[in-house]
């Protein structure tokens, strides 16, 4: 535990925790100290000075942000020295960044929009910044008091301004190398794309590499616009726009549930998002997509009115006439032959209604959310401990000793899990990547393990037998906590490294490093998510998991456990509260009669008992007649990436079809019915994230009530059209309390109790109290969320899992099988291509071209082959080769390998071409289907 310590700052006394700096203490406290190069969560630079404060005791005029405290420590930071000090360090600031606003005396009484009498001939003034009023070295200036002139000669660079990046402006002319970006982008983000740099002499910052952000590294997620104190790196979009409210609200992109204050200018647009600092799911990070991905929100394109399918052609009807028409066609579905599909971005509020009506007013279980595609996944973790979730925090991360990675591409689809990895990787974690591809963190691994696609689960059953061979178990939590330890312990006799290597290809010295790797520390993690894997290895994968957590008692303590990455945004929330087709909420299953008689009781209906169709089910169930009616929320890209089929041109043979979403999809184009959806931006409810955090939803924007609605909204009223009872729900939070009863890991989780009040670090007027940007408050404060299970009276959370007893008392302990599931390729595509992507190769040559006034990059593709297979079908080195899938084609150069697997090819890529596809794409919500690296069959042919 760490020490309490006290000290005096300006005649206060102030208890603080030994270890912190000055600064840290003074701020935590709501006492303002003055800076500039340091930023709250970032190491101590100490580059500006501005922050220096005088010390009992102490020689000179020390930095804040660098002197850490001591117990009885007398702090004085106003005497006159320091602001004769702090004055001059303003001065040498403006000297090298315009400032012809910011030693004007006419300051006070300018607008945004005025235009300046005094300066009308000079280009350095604030009102052309697009950081204008948002500046905080403006505010730090006047803050110190600064004359009206200043005695140095100021320079304009006359550098040009670098627009041609995707998402980013950046102006150098405005930089005054503080250093905050180049440290956020390491220390934070454990990237290097950006680095001290030296133009004509002068330092600044830019790329780490060439001179675009492409060829650099760089991963887009925006930290560096967050920390800029000036007008030196902004977002392309809406740069210039001015915030009339910000609010703060859960990203709808991916189920990590990363707080964002989205800011709102006086057109009712949404200009900007900026990551929370005090977030706990985030921490103040972000990725790409909740970034720069939102745009969709303001969308021209959005759909205003419901539309009815008459004549062969969809046409606006009104509310009441749609809501009717569907009541009327659903009423004659109620056999079983309907299906509903609630949103991967459904609230928990919205798919517990949608579950609710599929099974007590259309009376069957067949109902699902849209990303379940991996039902199994998780299925494991409630069968052995208790619950299908994470154990631990994500944050917990950071602090690991061994992280091993699974079957994930955690960087892209869910970034800032990545953040804390990455971070405990360059602070000396052991990080064990399992996975065929190259994946940005096979960078960061000490070891980096590639099987056979489809054997990962046979290589964790060679890691358990090491484990148990060698006698690394933790054999006291074994005997204290689990159980069924010869069970599992029998099962393993299959996994002999000689056999094992035969399936996975995998040495069985690897192996051993793996197993002694993860067995030996206090606090290892497991991060997965099957990527890749066929749905018949998942139970045994999941499996082999739970039992590599157990036997090394890596659960029920901080820094370890297990964390399953569900692909949804809300999946994990989708479960919880029954939007699946064998389980009612609770994960109570449907043919469990006493466990669902209190549901039925409150619910007082009778419910169907048989499982129903699940998504993975409806394409071929639709084909076979079994689904005749289906009710679809929201466009999902599992719809159209071929895991669950070709669902919309299945839906075609529908009778009927019912479609809520926010924009006309391929599956809305063949509805009978469309009804317009609103984005999470309108709306509220809950998501419940990766580490079981229930997290709000609040309106940013209002909703013209005769257009989009809710789709709580709309499924109440379908419901009370077809005279159902228990769907009269005036708000979300009506919802919300229904969940807290019915499901006891809820209990007592109130939509109010999930809006937090503000941090210590509150402007007061400016410029009395200047802070970065990334820290001004939202109106209604930010957000925490509660993790469940809630524990006593007044709902608190439970952050870490299991950390008592386990669910049922001990955990079981689960036999495992050998099971060679490797992919296969077929006679027509008879190689399997392994695709991976990456930030950065600087081992490869490519160029960065202009194109339509943005940039792109520009480089030869090289497909990687082995050398028997290359001698076999004539490819030398070099050689051009077209690579067709199913689906695609793309042309490579050859090379050859002996590290490459006899029947497999590999390719990797730069997310640079993502980022720039994804600029350039006219989709209204092009972020939510970023190509995932999936392992498919091709063929290969020589060009000539």
């Amino acid at each position: 535990m760490v020490a309490e310590i006290s000290i005096v700052v300006d005649g206060q006394e102030i208890r603080t925790e030994a270890g912190k700096t000055i600064i840290q203490a003074a701020t935590e406290s709501g006492l303002y100290i003055p800076y500039l190069c340091y930023y709250p969560g970032m190491k101590p630079f100490g580059a500006c000075r501005m922050c220096v404060v005088e010390v009992e005791n102490m020689r000179g005029t020390p930095a804040s942000c660098t002197t850490p405290v001591a117990d009885g420590m007398i702090v004085n930071t106003n005497t006159p020295q320091i602001q004769d000090v702090r004055k001059g360090i303003v001065e040498l600031v403006v000297s090298e960044h315009p400032h012809g606003c910011i030693t004007c005396h006419r300051i006070d009484l300018c607008g945004p929009e005025d235009i300046c009498q005094r300066h009308v001939s000079v280009n350095d003034r604030c009102v052309l910044c697009p950081k204008n009023e948002r500046c905080e070295l403006k505010d730090t200036t006047r803050y110190v008091g600064t004359g009206l002139t200043t005695p140095l000669t100021y320079n304009y660079r006359e550098l040009p301004v670098l627009n041609k990046d995707p998402f980013y402006d950046m102006d150098y002319n405005l930089c005054i190398v503080c250093g905050r970006c180049v440290r956020a982008c390491e220390e934070l983000r454990g990237d290097s794309a950006i680095t001290f740099t030296e133009r004509a002499g002068v330092s600044l910052v830019g790329p780490a590499q060439g001179d675009s952000l492409l060829e650099s590294g760089c991963e887009f997620c925006g930290s560096c616009i967050d920390v800029c104190p000036v007008g030196a790196l902004v977002e392309t979009e809406y740069k210039w726009e001015k915030a009339v409210d910000r609010v703060s609200t859960t990203c709808p992109h991916c189920p990590v549930g990363c707080q964002l204050k989205l800011e709102v200018d006086k057109r009712g647009r949404v200009i900007r998002s900026i990551p929370e600092l005090e977030a706990e799911a985030n921490h103040g990070q972000a990725c790409f997509k909740g970034k720069f991905g939102l745009g969709f929100i303001n969308s021209k394109s959005r759909l205003k009115s419901p539309l009815i399918r008459r004549n062969g052609s969809l046409e606006e009807a009104s509310w009441d006439e749609a809501i009717k028409f569907v009541a009327d066609n659903l009423d004659k579905y109620k056999t079983g032959e309907f299906m509903a599909i609630g949103s991967y971005r459904g609230t928990n509020e919205e798919n517990y209604l949608l579950q609710k009506f599929t099974r007590t007013v259309m009376g069957t279980n067949n109902v699902d959310h849209a990303t379940n595609t991996k039902p199994d996944m998780a299925q494991p973790l409630q069968e052995a401990l208790g619950y299908q979730a994470a154990t631990n925090p994500i944050w917990d991360l950071e602090n690991t000793e061994c992280i091993m990675v699974l079957g994930a591409n955690v960087t892209e689809d869910h970034n800032v899990v990545g953040v804390p990895i990455k971070r405990a990787a360059k602070n000396g974690t052991n990080l064990i990547v399992i996975d065929p591809r190259e994946i940005e963190l096979t960078r960061y691994a000490n070891l980096w393990i590639k099987p056979n696609p489809g054997t990962e689960g046979v290589v964790l059953g060679g890691m358990l037998k090491v484990i148990t061979d060698e006698v690394l178990e933790d054999e006291v939590y074994l005997q204290e906590k689990c159980e069924n330890i010869d069970g599992l312990k029998n099962s393993l006799w299959q996994f002999d490294l000689k056999r094992v290597e035969s399936i996975t290809g995998v040495s069985p010295e690897a192996i051993r490093e793996a197993a002694r790797s993860f067995a030996q520390t206090s606090a290892s993690a497991i991060v997965y998510a099957l990527d890749n894997i066929p749905l018949s290895q998942h139970i045994d994968c999941a499996r082999a998991i739970v039992d590599l957590a157990l036997v090394t008692g890596n659960l029920g303590k901080s820094n370890a456990g297990i964390y399953p990455l569900r692909p949804g945004t809300n999946d994990q929330g989708s479960w919880d509260v029954g939007c699946v087709p064998n389980m009612l909420p609770g994960y109570i299953n449907v043919e469990d009669q006493e466990g669902s008689a209190t549901i039925q009781t409150f619910w007082n209906v009778d419910l169907p008992k048989q499982p129903g169709v699940g998504l993975l089910h409806a394409t071929s169930s639709i084909s076979e007649g079994i689904i005749r009616s289906m009710l679809v929320v929201g466009d999902s890209p599992s719809f159209s990436d071929g895991s669950i089929g070709d669902l919309p041109s299945a839906v075609k043979d529908l009778e009927f079809l019912v479609v809520q979403d926010s924009f006309m999809s391929a599956l809305a184009e063949s509805a009978d019915v469309v009804l317009p959806s609103v984005t999470f931006a309108e709306k509220e409810g809950t998501y419940t994230n990766i580490e079981r955090r229930v997290q709000p939803l609040r309106n940013v924007l209002s909703v013209d009530g005769n257009s989009s609605m809710p789709d709580w909204w709309v499924t109440c009223q379908i419901a009370r059209a077809m005279n159902a009872s228990g769907f009269d729900y005036h708000c979300a939070a009506q919802i919300l309390d229904e969940i807290s009863t019915v499901v006891s890991s809820y209990s007592g989780i109130a939509y109010q109790s999930l809006l937090s009040k503000e941090g210590v670090m509150q402007p007061a007027v400016m410029p009395s109290f200047p802070i970065p940007s990334q820290l001004y408050p939202s109106l209604d404060g930010h957000n925490d969320g509660i993790q469940w299970p809630t524990t006593g009276e007044n709902g608190d959370g439970t952050s870490t899992l299991y950390m008592d007893s386990f669910y049922d008392g001990k955990a079981s302990l689960l036999p495992i099988n050998i099971n060679d599931g490797r992919l296969v390729a077929t006679e027509e595509h008879p190689f399997l291509l392994i695709p991976g992507r990456v930030l950065h190769q600087p081992q490869r040559d490519m160029d960065v071209v202009e194109e339509g006034r943005k940039n792109y990059i520009r480089r030869d593709e090289i497909l990687e082959l082995n050398v028997e297979d290359a001698n076999e079908l004539g490819f030398s080195e070099d050689a051009w080769i077209e690579i067709k899938s199913p689906t695609k084609s793309i042309v490579a150069k050859a090379r050859r390998s002996d590290k490459i697997r006899k029947g497999t090819v590999a390719m990797t890529s730069l997310f640079g071409e993502v980022i720039t596809e994804l600029e350039a794409s006219t989709a209204p919500d092009p972020m939510s289907r970023v190509d995932a690296l999936r392992i498919v069959p091709v063929k290969l042919e020589k060009v000539e």
